[in-house]
């Protein structure tokens, strides 16, 4: 494994001990449902994620078969730090492998389903989300993630992604193609709103809902969609992950 970008922001305040992290893990976790995790190897391999460690987290947890933490350190590490886009995309497909394979031996798993959905919607984004669902990509994503929702209704991050499915491909190939690929304006507004219930100190919430709301009701939305980034860039962040939503509503901020 090349050596990845090290996280760019001090990490001493996101160093938990496996006690602080249980005590703070229904917080971090209300975005992905995960269970608190039974193996002390698994959790430790958690610890190393929320610190921004990437990869030692992603190394950690295949080796331990927490495949879960690893690809969310695999996605999150690709998503926002990794320079290269073809690396990147190569990245993505990885996790997407590994969670399909996930999702074939424990299928009641939603977050087997949620990150094999996830690392194909981001690849969908690198490649054009035209040629994506030109793929049948779209198809595979929104399943996934219906049955993510299907397999844990507080699954925050299913609703985020889901809304952003909607709002992508109408925003792409417009409200009349987008019914085919099974996208509906109404419903994306919907998912936002319900991520947001589920997790409301959420900044990647407000950040993909504000973008949602451009993509589906163009300028007249703009002024929302800034109140939503400047809330997402007051939130406060309570590990490596949430910094990086942070800053990205603040870059935004100042464009």
């Amino acid at each position: 494994m090349a050596k990845w970008t090290a996280f760019p922001y001090a990490s001493d305040d996101y160093q938990l001990d496996t006690a602080a992290l249980k005590k703070k893990w229904a917080r971090l976790h209300a975005g992905d449902a995960e269970p608190l995790p039974k193996d002390d190897k698994v959790l430790a391999a958690w610890s190393l994620f929320h610190a921004g460690e990437f990869q030692k987290a992603c190394e950690a947890g295949l080796k331990a078969g927490g495949i879960t933490v690893a690809n969310k350190a695999q996605s999150i590490y690709a998503n926002y730090l990794e320079k290269s886009e073809k690396t990147k995309l190569a990245l993505f497909l990885e996790v997407a492998e590994r969670a399909e394979a996930q999702c074939k031996s424990d299928p009641k798993n939603p977050n087997a389903h949620y990150w094999m959905a996830y690392a194909l919607g981001r690849y969908s984004q690198g490649i054009s989300v035209a040629k994506a669902l030109a793929q049948g990509l779209g198809g595979k994503v929104k399943n996934a993630l219906e049955t993510t929702i299907k397999l844990a209704p507080k699954h925050a991050d299913a609703h985020i992604a889901l809304g952003t499915f909607h709002a992508e491909v109408i925003d792409k190939v417009g409200k009349l193609l987008g019914k085919t690929q099974g996208a509906d304006a109404a419903t994306g507004l919907k998912m936002f709103q319900q991520a947001l219930k589920l997790n409301p100190a959420s900044a990647i919430a407000r950040i993909e809902y504000a973008n949602g709301l451009v993509m589906l009701e163009g300028d007249k939305k703009m002024k929302e969609a800034e109140k939503l980034y400047a809330e997402a860039a007051a939130c406060e962040p309570l590990d490596a992950m949430e910094r990086l939503d942070v800053e990205l509503a603040k870059e935004e901020l100042e464009d």
